[in-house]
């Protein structure tokens, strides 16, 4: 799946309960979180014309972050730096999770390639998880899925007067929802 998806249901979850703005931005951070092995793209472009072309990106994208250890990683984080400890880091913890989920059902790539899962990686390469169903990124039923959880979104500014803006920017979160409100009337 795409970061916005994972975003939006990391979000999603996040206001599925009450916890602090800061717990609800971690926990929106923990879906998407996994993606940060995918920054290797960078140097793979820089240097794909060259002598000594990094793969970072061909090597490591969906190894690094997409393993138990990222995901208790990312918890103990949540669970450190959080208010509400063990519900942010229940729910974090849930979210990455749901990552992979979602990795592994509809990631696969235009020339075929589907994206496994070294679940226990570094420490094992037993459970790699893959799926021969996958579908491709841009596929329908990614884009169904991120609609799903784009209208929830929608419902959830409107009912808890917040929204995914709430991440970067309190001012333009309370314009959305003002907004909002406007339009649709107070909940």
């Amino acid at each position: 799946m795409n970061p916005a998806s994972h975003f939006l249901i990391g979000w999603t979850i996040a206001n599925t309960v009450d916890i602090p703005r800061r717990d609800r931005i971690l926990v929106t951070l923990s879906g998407v979180a996994p993606d940060i092995d995918g920054l290797g793209i960078i140097a793979e472009v820089l240097t794909e014309n060259t002598t000594a072309q990094l793969l970072w990106y061909s090597q490591y994208h969906h190894v690094l972050g997409h393993n138990l250890l990222m995901g208790m990683i990312l918890t103990a984080a949540v669970w450190v730096f959080g208010r509400r400890r063990w519900l942010s880091a229940f729910l974090a913890f849930l979210v990455f999770h749901l990552h992979l989920i979602g990795d592994l059902i509809g990631s696969r790539g235009p020339d075929g390639y589907q994206w496994p899962i070294p679940y226990l990686f570094p420490f094992s390469n037993k459970w790699t998880l893959a799926w021969q169903g996958q579908w491709e990124l841009n596929a329908w039923p990614n884009f169904l899925i991120t609609s799903i959880v784009l209208g929830i979104a929608a419902y959830l500014t409107w009912k808890r007067c917040r929204s995914p803006l709430e991440i970067f920017s309190k001012r333009a979160d309370s314009a959305l929802v003002a907004r909002m409100h406007r339009r649709f009337g107070a909940p």
